[in-house]
């Protein structure tokens, strides 16, 4: 190879080496450079300080506490929620916003609207903030709505629904209209809902209330027959205020054959008159009935009074009760409506199981007992009407003869809301002393004090110590 080729090969090689170099620099500075229109990054710092706003964004699972409650009031003002804590019975409030979360038992989203008071509901919420996170239905907890036949029974603090029996607890809450209420407040003709949890009933609600119906005009119709719907029938006294469960009913007047029927509609907490002073009284009319009683020695009673039951027996056309005992018998109440010349009538008794005798002897004497000398006395709210099982007894203070058993109380003045109440009156030999709340003037303003107003149930005091016991039966 010639010197001039090894010249220019070694030319060519350090200008390529230059070059190298060259394009190392301009990558190393371009690396170093921001991109157009990008800010340079801040120089890192040790531990930036953070200023505290005292605000916390909560979620579903931003929670430091969980209850098990009784959903017992709403405030849709302040946006608040109040529950009872059902291990300490001690009541707290929660606020609500558009991050609070609302389930039913099987979690699918609710409303708030679709909740309410009485609901036992798992919580879990924000303690430090007072705030609710999550509020679901519990689903530990059981429900019997709608419910027509149940007993409630004060004394044994219990509840029964058929052969179940569940236990009232000192939590217990009583509600009607989103308000809550005494136990003594339900009539046993109230629809109610119960929610509880394993054998504990935790909240009882008023599905279908009851109201009152006074008759007017009645005069003519006096020892007559009411029938309002299918299921309540009583005779009609002088001034009688009958406590009736709300909804629209056909009213059958029968007197002498005489009367007719009317319809009424019955509003919760609320006093109806019907005027039955239009149905004619026509001359009275009798038919003969023939009664077949079996046993053989059965006693029948007709409207109260013993009858020979051996041969026909005249009876006005209309309304009339029957009563048929007979011992080691079980008893039978019955109402006929005699309405032809002639008729008859078979009533054949149970007889007594050897096992349920004694239970049941002792059942029928603790609920018939009734003393002619021992009496019950209401003697507060003053100046009210009184009404025992929707008949008239007397402007209070007044008395009544004593009969153990559940007995409904009624309270009536012009100008205030009606009150009834649901008593259980022992077969103890002692007079009784009964003292109520004061009623409340129908625009929610108490007109008169009574030295016995102070409690919001009954009050009972007798001269030899007894007590008055209530229940809803």
């Amino acid at each position: 190879m010639t010197q001039k080729k090894k010249d220019t090969r070694n030319q060519k090689k350090n200008w390529a080496s230059v070059i190298a170099a060259i394009l190392v620099m301009v990558s190393a500075t371009a690396c170093s450079l921001p991109f157009q229109g990008e800010e340079p990054l801040p120089e890192p710092t040790s531990s930036p300080e953070r200023a505290d706003t005292g605000f916390i964004v909560t979620r579903p699972e931003s929670y430091d506490s969980a209850d098990t409650a009784i959903l017992v009031d709403r405030d849709e003002k302040e946006n608040t929620l109040t529950f009872l804590n059902l291990e300490l019975g001690r009541r707290y409030t929660l606020s609500i916003d558009g991050t609070t979360r609302m389930y039913d038992k099987y979690g699918q989203s609710m409303s708030l609207e679709q909740f309410e008071k009485g609901d036992i509901v798992d919580i879990t919420f924000l303690k430090s903030k007072k705030h609710l996170t999550v509020m679901q239905l519990s689903a530990s907890a059981w429900t019997h709505e709608d419910v027509e036949r149940y007993e409630l029974n004060m004394i044994r603090r219990e509840l029964t629904i058929g052969s179940e029996v569940f236990r009232l607890t000192d939590n217990t809450q009583y509600l009607s209209d989103n308000r809550s209420i005494e136990m003594m407040d339900l009539n046993p003709s109230d629809v109610l809902s119960f929610q509880g949890i394993d054998s504990e009933v935790l909240s009882v609600r008023v599905d279908k209330g009851h109201g009152y119906l006074r008759l007017v005009n009645d005069e003519n119709f006096v020892g007559g027959w009411i029938e309002i719907g299918q299921s309540q029938i009583q005779k009609i006294t002088e001034d009688m205020l009958l406590t009736v469960p709300e909804g629209s009913y056909q009213v059958n007047i029968t007197n002498k054959g005489g009367g007719g029927i009317k319809t009424v509609v019955i509003n919760r907490n609320e006093e109806t008159c019907l005027d039955i002073g239009d149905l004619e009284i026509p001359e009275p009319q009798y038919g003969m009935v023939l009664f077949s009683l079996s046993p053989s020695n059965a006693e029948l009673y007709i409207d109260g009074t013993k009858t020979d039951a051996s041969a026909p027996v005249s009876l006005e056309y209309g309304m009339h009760q029957l009563i048929v005992r007979a011992e080691n018998y079980h008893s039978v109440t019955r109402y006929v409506s005699v309405a032809q010349e002639s008729g008859g009538v078979d009533i054949v008794l149970d007889p007594v199981n050897d096992d349920t005798k004694n239970s049941s002897s002792s059942t029928n004497s603790s609920s018939q007992i009734t003393t002619n000398y021992y009496k019950v006395y209401v003697d507060a709210p003053e100046h009210a009407e009184v009404y025992l099982d929707g008949n008239y007894i007397g402007i209070s203070p007044c008395s009544f003869r004593k009969t153990a058993g559940s007995h409904t109380i009624t309270l009536r003045r012009t100008g205030f809301v009606t009150r009834s109440y649901t008593v259980q009156i022992d077969d103890e030999s002692k007079d009784l002393t009964l003292s109520f709340a004061d009623l409340v003037a129908s625009e929610g303003e108490t007109i008169y004090p009574s030295a016995s107003s102070n409690s919001s149930s009954a009050n009972s005091s007798s001269s030899n110590s007894s007590s008055a016991n209530s229940s809803g039966q």
